[in-house]
């Protein structure tokens, strides 16, 4: 006698309830369990037994949805990074674009403070940067740095901008929860985020002062906007504005 296909939790189940939907929202359930046990108890006490007790399963299911402990710790580490994704704030248009990068400075301290244990998970490996929604934050604000150099408040080049604003939030969150919290003062974050700023941004649009580095910057943050030269001419033109730029 043919055997009676069973669930992820061992009991018998239907063909239909094989199907992805239901696949997908145990995986789910196992991803909000391993949260919980992160959240409450530290990462040691994210084990393969105790997520599969949490979420209801038996151990094997696990293995079946992410492979080992290391698949859903990164699938943990990318539900975490969607979340924060769905915090950031676009405005295509900022009035005051440097403000405008403070306060997605902010909005990313202020989620690792909120979660503290997934942050940290999140960061903890280089190799989850390529997680598909840490790259679409990247991109936000990858949007939010041309926008600098377009209109000359770019200081250095937008690559350098990019590493220095994301390494300056992770490293403000990551220094306050090593801290004791009596120690823990709310002038470090502030300050970190104005050194930030100072670091990547003019006191004033460099395309209004003299030099060609920060117009440079302005026409490259354009650059892709322009339809009117060919793709070989917008290679070069960019070739010649990087060195200009490098040149600041």
């Amino acid at each position: 006698m043919a055997s009676r296909a069973r669930g992820e939790d061992g009991a018998p189940t239907s063909r239909s309830e094989t199907a992805s939907p239901a696949r997908e929202q145990t995986r789910q359930r196992v991803i909000e369990a391993a949260i919980g046990l992160l959240t409450n108890e530290g990462r040691d006490a994210v084990t393969t037994r105790a997520v599969a007790d949490a979420a209801g399963l038996q151990p094997p299911a696990i293995y079946r949805l992410f492979g080992d402990k290391d698949g859903l710790l990164d699938a943990v580490a990318e539900h975490g990074f969607t979340a924060f994704l769905a915090t950031k704030r676009v405005d295509p248009d900022p009035q005051d674009p440097i403000e405008d990068l403070r306060a997605g400075w902010d909005v990313a301290a202020e989620f690792g403070l909120a979660n503290p244990a997934l942050f940290t998970l999140m960061y903890s490996e280089p190799s989850r940067a390529d997680s598909a929604a840490f790259r679409a934050g990247m991109e936000i604000l990858r949007a939010r740095i041309r926008r600098l150099a377009a209109g000359g408040w770019l200081r250095v080049d937008e690559d350098l901008a990019a590493q220095i604003i994301n390494a300056t939030a992770r490293g403000a969150v990551l220094t306050w929860l090593s801290l004791p919290e009596e120690r823990r003062n709310p002038a470090l974050l502030t300050a970190l985020r104005e050194a930030m700023v100072a670091a990547v941004t003019n006191e004033k649009p460099s395309v209004r002062a003299p030099g060609p580095a920060g117009a440079a910057r302005a026409l490259r943050a354009a650059l892709p906007d322009q339809s009117n030269l060919s793709v070989a001419e917008q290679h070069l033109l960019g070739e010649w504005l990087n060195r200009l730029a490098a040149d600041g």
